[in-house]
């Protein structure tokens, strides 16, 4: 039976009653076949799952698509019973921010001024603000996160780790469709025209993954978004696993963010460079 709780103190009374160890996993709603992986992998490391659903204004831009974000918790909830989750926590915005805006914010520091930080400024300062404040709100011992964020992933480790939240951060490969678009809740906004020309982005990553050295795999990749039509891309970048500088040989990983149509999407790949 999944309850559904709106409020804080809904949230710590049902808290208080669910033994053994919980997982959380955050979402900000519009639940996907993604979604329902982190909840899989929470269910199998967990006794007692939690989800949380909330869309965020502190992550959205001044033109950003904040009041037409999807907005389904009906359709949510289903997904969330169907999954066996044991509580959902569904705020709305007054509840998480009482006061307004919050007046004292985590700062992602300099690792949230690159990449989506750059095209995007004060985003994961936002994210982790919130991240931030509903680990201490569900006091959860793990939480789930899939792999598509991937430069959100490396600052929610690094908030964990620098200011000791006691959550175990754990990391779920990116759920694709078929045709090997990555899952996301803004792949509803694409049209048919525009859902077909956003698989260059996943079909660049795996051209560029194939190679060996880093010159090759972001000229591979870049070829391939270059003969895309209907695609505007930001930023294709290289990198460690950590986000630095690209080795010369060892584990890498290749991003990408693209706007297709008015649609902002991302998505990024593990590869392993040899130095050739």
């Amino acid at each position: 039976m999944t309850e559904l709780v709106s409020t804080r103190a809904e949230l710590a009374a049902a808290r208080k009653a669910l033994p053994g160890t919980v997982a959380v996993v955050l979402t900000m709603g519009a639940l996907h076949e993604g979604h329902r992986e982190l909840m899989r992998a929470a269910r199998e490391h967990a006794d007692r799952v939690i989800v949380t659903i909330f869309v965020n204004p502190l992550q959205f831009g001044p033109n950003e698509d904040f009041a037409r974000y999807p907005r389904t918790l009906d359709s949510d909830l289903e997904v969330c019973r169907s999954e066996g989750v044991d509580l959902v926590f569904a705020p709305e915005q007054d509840e998480m921010y009482p006061d307004g805006l919050p007046a004292v914010l985590v700062e992602a520091g300099p690792l949230g001024e690159v990449f989506e930080g750059a095209s995007r400024p004060g985003h994961f300062t936002g994210v982790l603000t919130v991240v931030c404040k509903l680990f201490l709100l569900t006091r959860a011992d793990l939480t789930f996160f899939g792999e598509k964020d991937y430069q959100q992933i490396a600052l929610v480790k690094r908030m964990v780790r620098d200011l000791n939240i006691p959550v175990d951060v754990r990391v779920v490969p990116t759920v694709r469709e078929p045709d090997g678009l990555a899952r996301s809740s803004r792949n509803r906004y694409l049209s048919d025209a525009e859902r077909e020309a956003a698989l260059v982005l996943s079909r660049a990553l795996r051209a560029g993954a194939g190679e060996t050295s880093a010159e090759r795999a972001l000229s591979t990749a870049n070829k391939i978004l270059s003969a895309g039509t209907g695609v505007s891309v930001d930023y294709l970048a290289l990198t460690d696993p950590l986000l630095g500088p690209a080795p010369a040989d060892g584990p890498a990983r290749l991003l990408v963010a693209a706007r297709v149509g008015t649609t902002r999407l991302i998505d990024n790949i593990s590869l392993v460079l040899k130095g050739d």
